[in-house]
């Protein structure tokens, strides 16, 4: 939902729908429903980790019934992982995110103890989605706890690439990089990825938690979710309501503040009357920052830019549903975006300084908030170029 729907007006419903399309697309629920619909038959033990591993496991659930003999969860903190039991075979872990602590310890250690005592009748079944690099480690040994925390901060502090980060947190693990892979010795198993990350390489998801291992492995690799398809469903969205809609063919990244000024730029000059971008950008924090995460910032670095263009809103959200460390997936911004905020007392400028948008977005009621959306494909940014009658139409 739109925290302030009067200040999101027509289009701002309208990028709302079409950012749902999207989601809709990449639910985790729903693609490894399909893509088990086909599974051989026999006996199954799953494990799920990630942001979208209990949407993901719900998926599993559905589509194998009673071969689904055992199920390990791996998530964050969310109530709805009560309503995945019901069934002895079901253990849930809640864990930490983005940054790891005593309970991603405690969830490595039961992976490997779980996957150690896997009956040699059952295939092993990995779903895995962004996230799964901070919620589940064993590290190395010599390795602290103390020392993962300070990679992870130090990235996020930093607007570390992902693939950076992952293969820094990657070279400190037991189990990430291929080395959990390899602790199969050869056995076969299925893996359905939900990928965050450039190239959708099974190698990055998750600091390649399941990703090839060094010498060779027997697992089946799928990619079921990505931003690419996120992007195809908001376009099509788009074009049966009428509208011309354009996405971009590559993935975005890099400076949050150089990103909106070319997504502005693309929107205003361009002919589409919907716009679509994908990827992740990054944010480099001042030592005390405010409230806010990449996409709050991006957004309100763009409504600086789109003053003055009435016919212009923009979306920048998470398809996970969590931007930074705040409540709201992003935000919505037009033209009028800066002066509701200058009117209550705020400064545009100063907010992006202290990397405090949220603040100023929440002034302004332009936060988007979804809750938990079921998935993770990185970032989706969505423009609009239509007067309001046409977006309402």
């Amino acid at each position: 939902m739109v925290e302030s729907a009067a200040a999101a007006g027509t289009r701002g419903a309208l990028l709302v729908e079409l950012f749902r399309a999207g989601l809709e697309r990449v639910d985790g629920r729903r693609c490894v429903r399909v893509a088990l619909a086909a599974a051989l038959p026999g006996r199954f033990a799953a494990v799920a980790i990630g942001k979208a591993a209990l949407a993901m496991a719900r998926g599993a659930q559905e589509a194998l019934g009673d071969s689904l003999e055992r199920l390990l969860v791996v998530c964050p903190d969310d109530p709805s992982a009560e309503t995945l039991g019901g069934r002895p075979c079901v253990e849930i872990h809640r864990s930490a995110h983005p940054v790891p602590d005593e309970r991603s310890l405690l969830a490595g250690a039961r992976l490997l103890s779980w996957l150690e005592a896997l009956p040699s009748a059952v295939t092993p079944l990995f779903l895995i989605s962004g996230g799964a690099s901070a919620l589940v480690e064993a590290p190395i040994p010599g390795v602290t706890l103390d020392e993962l925390v300070r990679v992870s901060r130090r990235g996020l502090a930093e607007g570390q690439d992902i693939a950076v980060l992952n293969a820094a947190r990657a070279a400190l693990s037991q189990i990430k990089g291929g080395r959990l892979a390899a602790r199969l010795a050869g056995r076969s198993g299925l893996a359905l990825f939900i990928s965050d990350v450039p190239g959708d390489d099974p190698a990055l998801i998750g600091s390649g938690l399941l990703g090839p291992a060094p010498g060779g492995d027997a697992i089946r690799r799928t990619i079921i979710a990505s931003i690419d398809m996120a992007m195809d469903a908001v376009v099509e969205a788009a074009r049966a309501r009428g509208l011309s809609a354009r996405r971009a063919r590559t993935r975005f990244s890099g400076d949050v503040a150089r990103l909106a000024v070319q997504f502005t730029h693309e929107l205003a000059l361009g002919e589409a009357q919907i716009r679509v971008w994908g990827g992740e950008s990054t944010l480099r924090l001042p030592p005390a920052p405010g409230h806010g995460g990449r996409n709050q910032h991006l957004a309100l670095t763009a409504a600086r830019l789109l003053a003055g263009y009435p016919d212009l809103a923009l979306l920048a959200a998470g398809t996970d549903g969590i931007d930074g460390p705040t409540t709201a997936a992003g935000a919505i911004v037009d033209g009028d975006t800066c002066g509701r905020i200058a009117l209550l007392g705020l400064d545009c400028d100063e907010s992006l300084q202290r990397a405090d948008s949220g603040a100023a977005l929440a002034a302004a009621g332009a936060l988007l908030r979804t809750g938990p959306t079921g998935t993770n494909v990185a970032d989706l940014v969505i423009g609009a170029k239509l007067p309001p009658r046409l977006a309402a139409a």
